[in-house]
């Protein structure tokens, strides 16, 4: 039987992600939205681009949330997106309503599945969703840190003309400005970038990681990235339906690692086909424990908004 892997929320990430599930042949596909005709509209388009490409798999869009009962993972991606000028945490309120939504539907027709959440505030919304699911913390995944490593490894190859398979990127903490590139983790066939680079370049080079989505948003002016937040997300859809083992930073729940609890947060996590299999326990500096709690506190206040 082939995995079936719902999609919440058929907007441009939501409908690229499936794309990238669709030509990686991942599984069946399940696109959900509330928007009438939608969903529908782009799960056909994408079916209809399978003979061309060469998969051959069931791609359906709905608006009724029956159609995802018995998912293998399912991917939320439903919530507004950022604007011009708004930071994250602006989404707090508005968001966390759809999260509530849409938990207690799929949770309902798929209490065994895996959710990846991609909604921002990411970290915010990841625990809310692990606080109105009631589902173990192995369970509730937020993709962040898989992107921000993305961005900081393509502008690596930009910065020293080498190929990305190459680099190797490690950025934890919450995902948005306060995010913490680790500078010493991140290398270039296996060299750390501080060592290839002055020290200038390497601060410039995680300070516009931590910018990464906002740079996107101004350039826009409509609308969000779709691309790399939909690949990064499918690369965990991928390891953990092939049970690869993959170390990726994600945030999840925490109970005292890093010194932080009841907190998602990103940190390096092994996952497999039941998730997060384990949580990656690495020697911080003072200096990179202190940016990680700073990030926390800022986790914190976006969480103060949540009513729980």
């Amino acid at each position: 039987m082939r995995n079936k892997i719902t999609i919440v929320g058929a907007g441009f990430v939501g409908a690229t992600a499936a794309h990238w599930c669709a030509v990686k042949e991942l599984g069946d596909v399940v696109l959900m939205d509330i928007v009438e005709g939608m969903p529908q509209g782009k799960a056909l388009d994408l079916l209809q681009a399978g003979p061309v490409e060469g998969y051959d798999l069931h791609i359906v869009g709905t608006n009724d949330y029956k159609d995802t009962a018995n998912s293998d993972v399912v991917v939320i991606t439903a919530g507004l997106p950022r604007k011009p000028g708004m930071t994250r945490e602006d989404l707090v309120s508005t968001n966390a309503k759809i999260i509530r939504s849409v938990m207690e539907n799929v949770v309902a027709q798929s209490p065994n599945a895996i959710f990846i959440l991609v909604t921002n505030p990411l970290d915010t919304m990841t625990y809310l969703a692990k606080q109105i699911s009631g589902l173990p913390r192995e369970r509730i995944i937020g993709q962040a840190g898989v992107l921000d490593g993305a961005r900081m490894r393509a502008f690596i190859s930009m910065e020293l003309n080498v190929s990305v398979e190459n680099i190797h990127a490690f950025v934890l903490g919450g995902h948005g400005d306060e995010m913490v590139p680790l500078a010493r983790y991140s290398t270039v066939a296996g060299i750390p970038i501080t060592e290839l680079l002055p020290a200038d370049r390497v601060e410039a080079i995680m300070d516009r990681t931590r910018k990464g989505g906002g740079e996107i948003v101004s350039l826009l002016k409509q609308g969000s990235a779709f691309f790399a937040p939909s690949a990064s997300t499918i690369q965990m859809v991928e390891a953990i339906l092939k049970d690869r083992k993959m170390i990726l930073p994600c945030s999840v729940y925490l109970e005292g690692e890093y010194g932080l609890s009841d907190i998602c947060f990103g940190v390096p996590v092994k996952l497999g086909r039941q998730g997060v299999e384990q949580i990656i326990q690495i020697d911080l500096t003072e200096e990179e424990q202190a940016a990680m709690d700073k990030s926390a506190a800022l986790i914190r206040s976006s969480m103060a908004a949540l009513e729980l």
